[in-house]
């Protein structure tokens, strides 16, 4: 095939290149430009959506009620037969024993008498007053009870004070009897404090005029001094 040169002799085209580049990319970018300054518009038509109302109803479920029903009965025991072979012994019962009348049973002419049915009488405990018409009084008062009371060494070195409450009777003698401690504080104090109850002597209470047994408690104090304090310091 015969090559055609259709370049004009003399031509150059070298310095024209630059020309054609820059003018080509100018179009290309005013056509850029262009098609996205463009508005599109979309017609946009009404779609109307019908809702079609359809009635919902809700049946109301019944509950129904259990009943309880009773279980049903035990079945019957089946019965065993008895074989032929087993035989029955008979049992011969004695009728003829008579009764002989005429033995009689013969009392002694004179029977035991009967044990004494006296019943052995407890002495009555006498009745125990809590609040009578006169109350008992303690004779010297309660410091007469104080200043006989010891307090243990073992509770002077470790350090225990606080009150020990007895609980006691006051007789119709005006005596102290059954005393007990209701709260204690330990250490030795308790004991010293029923044995300086025990020492106590009251007016023993009264009441329509009769002297009568009344319950009673007081406090004992256990108080350490300051000398005593300041030598435990």
């Amino acid at each position: 095939m015969r090559h055609i040169n259709l370049k004009k002799p003399g031509a150059d085209v070298a310095s024209y290149y630059k020309i054609y580049f820059q003018t080509g990319l100018i179009i290309s970018l005013l056509a850029m430009i262009t098609i996205f300054r463009v508005e599109f518009t979309i017609e946009s038509k009404d779609v109307e959506l019908s809702v079609r109302d359809e009635l919902i109803s809700i049946e109301e479920v019944v509950q129904t009620e259990q009943m309880n029903r009773p279980p049903p009965p035990p079945r019957p025991p089946v019965p065993v037969e008895v074989p032929n072979d087993m035989l029955v012994e008979e049992i011969e019962l004695n009728l003829d024993a008579s009764l002989d009348i005429d033995e009689a049973m013969e009392l002694p002419a004179n029977p035991p008498a009967p044990p004494s049915a006296k019943k052995q009488e407890l002495p009555e405990e006498p009745e125990v007053f809590i609040a009578v018409e006169e109350m008992p009084e303690l004779i010297g008062g309660l410091a007469s009870i104080q200043r006989s009371v010891i307090y243990p060494e073992i509770a002077k070195k470790a350090g225990i004070e606080g009150r020990v409450f007895v609980q006691f009777i006051i007789d119709e003698k005006g005596n102290v009897v059954d005393p007990v401690v209701l709260r204690g504080i330990g250490g030795g104090c308790d004991e010293a404090a029923l044995e300086a109850v025990r020492k106590a002597k009251f007016r023993p209470g009264k009441q329509r005029g009769r002297a009568v047994r009344v319950q009673y408690s007081i406090p004992i104090v256990f108080r350490l001094t300051a000398a005593e304090k300041k030598e435990m310091r």
